[in-house]
């Protein structure tokens, strides 16, 4: 078993030895220093259990000694004992201020030393174990964060890939619906940051937003696959698929299912309100609504469908900016328009 270790600080020779005569036979090493600043470099060299620190000693005293000690955080916790010939209640008090632990007066008593020590050295023991503790929580603590952070991203992108596969099946006819999905989505959060909302429903949007079209799992093929323009009656079932969606994912008491079921609700609503099913008008239309209804307009413009090609870039840009104020929110335009770098990356990337 390790040995404690007791600093003794005196400039003179002969309390030194006395000290080392005293301690030694209890059973502990002695480490020896002739004044503050050579205490300081002993301390940082074989941290000690105790200290017994004179007061008047030359180049540094026991009090500064003492304070610079007490103020570093990793040598506060060791016991300084003010071993003294001084008895003024004035003396005590600065060795107070400056962080001493308790006093022993010259000439020291055996015994009383021995209990001192004894008693001191299962402090500063009782200190370390403490220290030593909270350092393994600590370290505990940040593994099973690092490790449960891990998870939880582990399932988010399983749950996202989730929610794609099961978004896909609802199209599953079309080429394009994967990757649409995975776009429409991502410009969605984009938008979505761009407008400064928070860090939370940036991250719903993204899980929610690719469930948008669900709906058209009710929609017959022969309508939701013609390639010519659907005439009005068909146009009147294909606008059904919002409702369908709205119906499927209502009832939820998942956040992002919620905003899923708004957005299949009202993507294809208009800021003039002519759009679709209810016809809602400017900001009657749910926030996520009119940002997904950029993002989906816009994928669909450059993406090719059984009844069009794709658009260029930079056609697809200026039918958003003329669309503001009739079709989208001006607002959510602008957005859009000032992210158009990240847009660009986006449908480079999916």
């Amino acid at each position: 078993m390790k040995k404690p270790v007791i600093l003794v600080v005196d400039d003179e020779d002969r309390n030194l030895r006395l000290m080392e005569a005293l301690l030694t036979p209890e059973g502990y090493d002695i480490v020896m220093a002739a004044n503050g600043g050579e205490a300081l470099d002993r301390v940082a060299e074989t941290p000690p259990d105790v200290i017994l620190m004179d007061i008047m000693m030359p180049v540094m005293d026991g009090l500064e000694a003492t304070r610079l000690l007490k103020q570093n955080p990793e040598t506060c916790d060791i016991p300084v004992v003010m071993v003294t010939a001084l008895r003024d209640v004035h003396d005590r008090v600065k060795a107070l201020e400056a962080g001493a632990d308790d006093f022993l007066s010259k000439p020291v008593d055996k015994l009383e030393l021995r209990i001192r020590i004894q008693t001191l050295v299962k402090v500063k023991a009782y200190h370390d174990h403490l220290r030593d503790y909270q350092k393994k929580l600590e370290a505990t603590v940040a593994q099973k964060t690092v490790q449960l952070q891990q998870t939880l991203e582990a399932l988010q992108v399983a749950s996202l890939e989730s929610i794609h596969r099961l978004s896909r099946a609802a199209e599953y006819k079309d080429e394009e619906t994967g990757a649409h999905i995975q776009r429409m989505s991502r410009y969605s959060m984009a938008i979505a940051r761009q407008l400064g909302l928070d860090a939370k429903t940036v991250e719903r949007i993204l899980y929610a937003a690719p469930m948008h079209d669900v709906g058209k799992i009710g929609i017959p093929d022969r309508i939701l696959l013609k390639p010519g323009k659907l005439n009005p009656d068909e146009w009147e079932i294909m606008k059904r698929h919002t409702v369908i969606g709205g119906k499927i994912l209502g009832g939820s008491h998942s956040a992002f299912i919620r905003l899923a079921e708004v957005i299949a609700l009202t993507h294809h609503e208009r800021w003039d309100g002519a759009g679709y099913p209810n016809g809602l008008k400017e900001r009657a239309i749910p926030l996520v609504g009119r940002i997904t209804a950029i993002a989906d307009v816009f994928d669909a413009l450059t993406s090719r469908r059984p009844y069009k090609d794709a658009f260029s870039l930079e056609k697809s840009r200026y039918i958003i900016y003329e669309g503001a104020g009739t079709h989208f929110d001006p607002k959510v335009v602008e957005a859009f328009l000032a992210i158009w770098p990240e847009i660009l990356a986006i449908k480079n990337d999916y």
